[in-house]
């Protein structure tokens, strides 16, 4: 894997919730061409592949846990949670586009420190979402209350 770009925002604590409070920016390195992000500007949201560098690799971090460590949650495993420890601390979010310059991309709501290393974007088509109706566990959504 290469990186491609890097995340610019004052966010330099490791803090699960509001990240809908901070621009980032997310900056081409210089072996990727400027026309990379044409025709982004028509896309209202991007899905942001990223590497968690601070985070830790399962193992040694738990195969399961309780999320947030929350005893009222049930102890499930990795592949049932967003945790940034994973076992290859590779991370996506859905973030919404502010505005797309030449080189960079300012995004908001995406969940990624200062200096993140930025492996893929992705358009969201109003087709690459779910083709059926959702289904969530009943904890993960008061976990995610307040975490955008």
């Amino acid at each position: 894997m290469r990186t491609i770009a890097l995340v610019r925002n004052a966010r330099r604590d490791i803090v699960d919730d509001n990240w809908d409070d901070y621009v980032s920016t997310i900056e081409l390195v210089d072996d990727v061409p400027t026309s990379s992000l044409r025709g982004l500007e028509e896309f209202s949201h991007v899905e942001i592949v990223f590497f968690a560098a601070l985070a830790q690799d399962v193992p040694p971090a738990p195969w399961h846990r309780r999320p947030r460590g929350n005893d009222e949650w049930p102890d499930v495993g990795i592949f049932a949670q967003r945790n940034k420890d994973r076992p290859n601390r590779l991370l996506l979010s859905v973030v919404a586009i502010e505005r797309v310059n030449a080189r960079s991309l300012e995004v908001r709501g995406l969940d990624a420190i200062n200096d993140t290393q930025v492996l893929d974007i992705k358009p969201v088509y109003s087709w690459s979402g779910p083709r059926s109706e959702l289904r969530v566990a009943p904890w993960s959504d008061e976990l995610g209350k307040g975490y955008f």
